[in-house]
């Protein structure tokens, strides 16, 4: 079976369709400040968007009707639609950016957030990084000089949210991706930052435990989908570790229907990586007086080394007591001290 390809031009129909849509007010776009804190010395974003605070809100249901969950990728609008991908999977804006060029890979055919993910959306989302680094090599081959700033900036990190501590918000399957040079808007030139996920010896640092392999672009869709099934197995038997239950067995673990854990995974270029997640967040506390300020929940971006904030008190007390945010990291998976390794075999 030939490979799924994206559109080899994707990156200028998503950057078009964002404009467009931006301009004629169809999506929102909320801008960011943003600062670097260092955990266990990994440069981690944090931004803040005052303007979340205001984020619009849909109208209030009438009590009259039957209820009837909202769906965004049922019927997307055509302002936010950007292509199809392949015969079970189409591309469309966030409508609520906080990246520029924020898109997600949505199935055409209603499927659960919370089932194990198949062959076809790994398939789909590779296609998508690959479209972003052709398009790289294209645009290098014709400026020489831009290759080493290109091979920094460009590039898409894709990750997932499952379960209820996941960070999920939607119950349709979809997968969120991240032009990685707009993950970068506001930091300076020389910022230390990088994507978390594609750096294996800082995600060895993380308060959490995660698990991660190398992939290339030249994988085939049923090895793609065998790492992350590995990857997987690994997460659900951390959480049995953390559970003090027995460890399952790899082939007690099943790989379709409802996943058994709540977790989220990132692909790049050159990795997977999945993260299980116990809780989607914790408060905020003072670290003056330990009494709360606020909450801090974390997606799957947090596997980018990301974290946003929706208060300005959060945001002070963040940057001031970089601790604060290690504190909720070390809450939100499995502690790395926790795991041990040699119980976890496939």
């Amino acid at each position: 079976m030939s490979r799924l390809k994206a559109p080899s031009n994707l990156h200028e129909l998503v950057k078009t369709a964002f404009s467009k849509a931006l301009s004629t007010s169809e999506l929102h776009y909320f801008p960011t400040q943003v600062t670097i804190l260092h955990i266990n010395s990994i440069p981690f974003q944090l931004r803040f968007s005052p303007a979340l605070a205001n984020k619009p809100k849909g109208p209030p249901p009438d009590p009259s009707q039957p209820r009837k969950p909202f769906d965004p990728f049922a019927n997307p609008p055509a302002s936010l639609f950007i292509t199809d991908l392949g015969p079970s999977h189409f591309l469309v804006l966030n409508k609520f950016a906080v990246v520029p060029e924020h898109f997600i890979l949505a199935t055409k055919e209603y499927k659960l957030q919370t089932h194990v993910l198949e062959e076809s959306d790994l398939q789909a989302t590779l296609a998508c990084i690959d479209a972003y680094e052709q398009a790289k090599q294209s645009e290098a081959s014709a400026s020489p000089s831009s290759v080493e700033r290109k091979s920094q900036d460009d590039g898409l990190f894709a990750f997932f949210n499952g379960g209820e501590h996941s960070g999920a918000s939607q119950p349709h399957r979809h997968i969120q991706l991240l032009p990685i040079s707009r993950m970068k808007d506001g930091l300076d030139a020389a910022s230390s930052w990088d994507v978390l996920a594609q750096q294996a010896e800082k995600l060895e640092k993380t308060p959490f435990v995660a698990f991660s392999e190398p992939i290339d672009k030249e994988i085939s869709p049923a090895n793609l989908h065998a790492a992350y099934l590995r990857l997987y197995k690994k997460a659900c038997q951390a959480v049995a570790q953390h559970a003090g239950t027995t460890s399952p067995a790899s082939d007690e673990i099943p790989t379709t229907g409802e996943a058994r854990i709540s977790y989220n995974m990132a692909m790049t270029k050159d990795t997977i990586v999945i993260c299980p997640r116990l809780s989607e967040g914790s408060e905020i506390k003072s670290s003056e007086t330990s009494s709360p300020i606020g909450s801090l929940a974390l997606n799957g971006t947090l596997l980018a080394g990301t974290a946003l904030v929706k208060s300005e008190a959060e945001w002070d007390a963040l940057k001031k007591s970089p601790s604060g945010l290690l504190a909720v990291l070390k809450t939100i998976g499995v502690p790395r001290e926790e795991v041990k390794d040699e119980q976890i075999k496939l």
